[in-house]
């Protein structure tokens, strides 16, 4: 049922996009889905892929909206920080944590082992780890 949807819409593509005006962001959307036909389709064949990217756009909405209140970083190494506490935000939601008492943990955790030049104790604390309390 999906797969002819989708052979459908592509037919509909091929017949009108000489239809829509030639400078017209119809005329590109037409065109970017022609051409990308392949990438659109592999949901038919692998059932691991998502027929959408709602899960990646939620994912960074947040950082989206709020990237205005960021314009005082105006450095690299601050950029950088930046990206890895999102990503420690992200990828505890992904892992069904809430992201303040994660960062909580990590910050009560971390400083025990400032001492340690073995670093194998940061496996325990990755957001999947099962030791998590």
């Amino acid at each position: 049922m999906v797969q002819r949807l989708v052979e459908a819409f592509f037919s509909y593509l091929k017949q009108y996009k000489d239809k829509v005006g030639k400078s017209s962001k119809a005329k590109e959307a037409f065109t970017y889905a022609l051409n990308q036909k392949l990438d659109l389709r592999v949901f038919l064949e692998d059932g691991d892929v998502s027929i959408d990217n709602n899960v990646s756009e939620r994912a960074i909405r947040g950082f989206c909206i709020g990237k205005k209140n960021w314009e005082m970083i105006d450095a690299i190494h601050r950029a950088n920080s930046s990206t890895i506490i999102y990503s420690i935000a992200e990828s505890a939601k992904v892992n069904n944590l809430k992201p303040y008492e994660y960062f909580e943990y990590l910050l009560t955790e971390i400083p025990k082992y400032m001492e340690d030049t073995n670093r194998d104790f940061l496996t325990e604390l990755l957001p999947w780890a099962k030791t998590l309390p």
